[in-house]
Parts: structure tokens; sequence; C-alpha cells
């Protein structure tokens, strides 16, 4: 991904005007304004274009757009029994954060309309590339390569609006004049119609792995979404034929669980598509989501050992859950425990509170250089969760055995034994379940599969809320302190986010979701 890293897009406006008549005046175009029609030109144009529209993910993953605050990071980081944050009562300047995890959500949450902007933005610079992209001759292979990940980055993007806020609209064109700016919002058949059409012609025409950049969407990367739309639709069958051929694409489980995550090992085997980060640039491209699963101490760097501390308060949001914790059925054996989940004992800033083994998310943290930058990527797939939804998608079809050839490759990975022939089908549902939830902790996983089983997101959190609302203090309430009366009542309706509010106001024909 080194030429994304060397993206630069250049949109040079005029700094005087030229004279002309009054009826000419307002259709003169700047010579020094460089624009869309004048900028696709070339090969390297495209190229350009198309780093731009993996530039986003960035600000998709942890927040920030010019305008909002938004984060998948803690968007659907926050929504699930996984994890909660830490209530401080001197800092209410997070309450929008909160709002997330206890489902009090209002229309006008930042997070929310951050991810809403910064999905549209990626969309928005997609259809550029992919509508222009036929009018300038290049190299064929080059230009399927480019046209390919256009429509993977689309189609991942249409995935993620669908799923958090329901039918929306599906703009396949640039917006060329302020009435197409605005449509209704497609049906969840059309938009997810798009998607599976984007996905398979990017699997069709993307190369492998082997013959890709590093950090590019891959044939297996648009294979691996069209596996996790077609398990989100029930479609079992499709799913297991889309995931079956990844099984022959050259990717594999690495030996130990922890090496798939570090920054010194970037781009492999088992890495099918992740959003890369780079500390030490002058472009501000690392990431520093590690802290934000870290607890709020007053000095980060007895865990960290980075000096300055860079402290933020960032960490008081994502704390594992007694849930979570609990969800291990195996801990001295399991791997993945200790290489997912430290303590930590000592002063917390928040007045009044000293922790002892406290847990908090270590994963995600290795050596880096400066705080809170670092280079570590995040995951979107890996070739584990591919063999987790291949078995699910096999047990869903009765075929039990097959199912369990998967998900015990998964399993023996982490240190654990075989589950055995015999298991009937809704057993072996819930411990695939329980292993996705383990082996994919903290990727944003967990709220998706609860809600693509139905009821089962409403029943879970409803009884997750139950025992926040009961025993505070054991989900970092200090003493005092309690959850809203508001919190945790919760609804079919808030499967879905919100549509923002200020898309309603700006779009006559948005219709806002129900609950809200």
């Amino acid at each position: 991904m080194k030429n994304i890293y060397k993206y630069k897009l250049l949109l040079i406006f005029s700094i005087g005007f030229i004279i002309v008549s009054c009826d000419d005046f307002l259709n003169v175009t700047p010579e020094t304004e460089l624009t869309k029609s004048r900028f696709f030109q070339n090969q390297l144009d495209f190229e350009q274009a198309v780093n731009a529209i993996y530039s986003p993910l960035h600000q998709w993953l942890e927040g920030g757009t010019v305008f909002q605050d938004g984060g998948e990071i803690n968007l659907i980081g926050m929504r699930s029994d996984d994890s909660y944050f830490e209530f401080d009562p001197a800092l209410r300047g997070v309450q929008p954060q909160e709002d997330i995890a206890m489902f009090t959500l209002e229309v006008n949450n930042p997070t929310v309309e951050g991810k809403w902007i910064n999905n549209y933005t990626i969309i928005s610079r997609a259809n550029d590339v992919l509508y222009n992209i036929d009018s300038v001759d290049f190299d064929s292979a080059v230009k399927d390569n480019l046209r390919g990940q256009a429509l993977f980055l689309r189609a991942f993007t249409y995935f993620d609006l669908v799923r958090n806020f329901g039918g929306i609209p599906l703009h396949l064109e640039p917006t060329l004049d302020y009435e197409s700016s605005f449509k209704e919002r497609a049906s969840l058949v059309q938009v997810y119609d798009q998607i599976i059409s984007d996905a398979q012609v990017a699997s069709e025409i993307l190369p492998s792995r082997e013959n890709q950049q590093l950090g590019r969407a891959t044939s297996g990367a648009a294979k691996a979404l069209l596996g996790d739309v077609f398990i989100t639709l029930e479609r079992w069958s499709d799913a297991e034929e889309v995931l079956t051929d990844i099984t022959e694409m050259g990717y594999d489980l690495l030996p130990d669980y922890l090496d798939v995550f570090k920054p010194t090992n970037k781009g492999n085997r088992e890495i099918i598509f992740d959003i890369q980060f780079q500390e030490g640039t002058s472009q501000n491209l690392f990431s520093s989501f590690p802290y934000r699963f870290l607890p709020a101490v007053n000095s980060r760097t007895e865990i960290t050992g980075i000096t300055p501390d860079g402290q933020n308060g960032a960490g008081k949001m994502i704390t594992p859950t007694p849930e979570f914790l609990n969800s291990y059925d195996d801990k001295d054996n399991d791997q993945r425990y200790e290489n997912t989940i430290s303590y930590f004992t000592g002063e917390s800033m928040i007045g009044g509170i000293i922790y002892e083994d406290f847990p908090y998310v270590s994963k995600f943290l290795h050596d880096h250089g400066r705080a809170p930058e670092t280079s570590q990527n995040w995951p979107i797939y890996r070739y584990a969760e591919v063999l987790l939804l291949l078995a699910e998608s096999l047990n869903e079809q009765g075929n039990t055995t097959d199912a369990l050839f998967y998900l015990n490759q998964v399993r023996n990975r982490a240190g654990l034994s075989d589950i055995t022939n015999g298991v009937n089908q809704n057993d072996l549902r819930n411990i695939i379940l329980n292993e996705q939830r383990i082996e994919l902790a903290f990727e944003n996983k967990r709220w998706h599969y609860l809600v693509r089983h139905g009821q089962l997101a409403v029943s879970v959190m409803n009884e997750f809320g139950e025992n926040v609302v009961s025993n505070p203090q054991n989900y970092f309430y200090p003493p005092g302190n309690q959850p809203p009366s508001a919190a945790f009542n919760i609804s079919t309706d808030d499967l879905l986010f919100p549509i923002p509010i200020t898309e309603i106001e700006r779009n006559p024909w948005i219709i806002q979701n129900p609950g809200y």
C-alpha cells in the first residue's frame, strides 16, 4: 500500500477572476482549477483516484471527518455485550459515545453521522473512478485491477451502510447536479443485489494476494465479502461455495494467534483484507486505536513503555465485560485469552478509583516509538473468520461433520481439543457463535453476528443491560453512579442506527428509521 501512503490529490482553486461579460461569467471555469473532467486523463490519475477511495477508511475506523466525529471502533465496538465504557462523572463530553453502549442514541449523534459521511465519501470517490475509467485508454490488466478495487470498496461500504441503517439511497454514478444529490431509500433487496453484483465482478477481475500490492483489495477479499453477505442473507449454499473457494487460494492460519496482529508481520497469509496504517511519517498515517482499549490511568507509560505518555483520555472506552471474560471455556489452554486480555493494578485517573487486576484489551498493543502513534493495522477479513463462517454455513445446512472440520482448525490453533461428532445442530450453532466471539474478539464482529441471529441480539443485550443496571460497579461505574433509567430498553428498532438528522433535513425523500 506504499502508493496509498503517497496519495495526494490536489484541487487548486483560482485566486483571481478573468474579466468576462456578465452573460458568460458564471459559465467560465477558471483555468487554474482542476476539475474531474480535467483530472481523469491517464493511468496515473486513476491510480491516485483509487488511492483516494481507501483514504477515508482511516476516519471510518478511528473517527473524524471534516465536520463530525465518527468511528467504527466506537460505534460498533461498543454495541455488544463484549465491551462497555468506564464512567467518569467529571467527564461528560463523552456522553454521545456512551449513548451507543446504553442504546440511548439520539438522531444527532456525531459518531453515527460520521459513519454516514465517511461511507458516502468512499462511495462518491468509487463512483468517480467507475464512471470515468472506460473513457481513458491504458493497459487493460491495470484497468481491471483499479476497477475491481473501486467495486470492492463500494460493495464493502454499501454492506456497512445497509447493515447499520437498513435501506439507504443507492448512488451508482457521480452526483453532477443538485437534483441528483437526493434519492429515496432503496429497498434492502435493491441494495443487497448491488452489493452482490459489485463484489462478484470484483472477485473475477481482481488479482490474487500473490499478485496484488500489499494492502489493496484482492479476489480473496471480494470473495470474503461475498461470503459475509450470503451468510447475512442466510443463503447458506451460496456462502459455502464462495467460502470454499477461499480455502483454495493460499491463505492459512498462522501457528501463533498473536503473530496475526503484529505490525512486523503485515501481509501474512491469514490476513485477507485490512486497513493499513504507518507510523513515523509526516502524513499522519498512524493508528491510535490500540490506546482506546487501555484503562484510564494518569500515566500509560507503565503499560506501553512509551515516554512521553500521549495521554488523551480515549482509554475510557471499550473495556472487556465480565460476560466476555466468562465466554472462554478453557482459559488455561486457550492461547487467545492471554494474547487478548491483560490486567492492570494501580491508580485510575477517575477520582477515587484504584484498579486491582483491571482487564483491558492488549491484542493490538505492540512495540511503537511514540504515543499514541502506532503502525497497527485493523483486520477486516482474515482466514480464521472464513473458516468459522464456512462451519456456520455447513451446520445450517445440516452438515455437522464438515462444519466440525473447519471449526476444529480454529480451535486447534488456539490450543483447544476437537469438538467431536455427535453434537446436534443447535448446540453446534451456539458453539460456533462463541468461537466467533473469542477468535474475533474486539474486531467489531460480535454485534453484527448477534443481529443476524434475529431476536438473539435483543435478548442478549437486554439481559446484559439488566446486569449493568443491577450491578453497576461490576461494569466500571464508581460507587454512587449508575446508568440512566432510559438505558437498555432494547427492541428490534435498536438493531438499526438512526439516519442522521442532518441528512433528514437535507434530503426531503429520506424517512427516519422506526423508533427514532
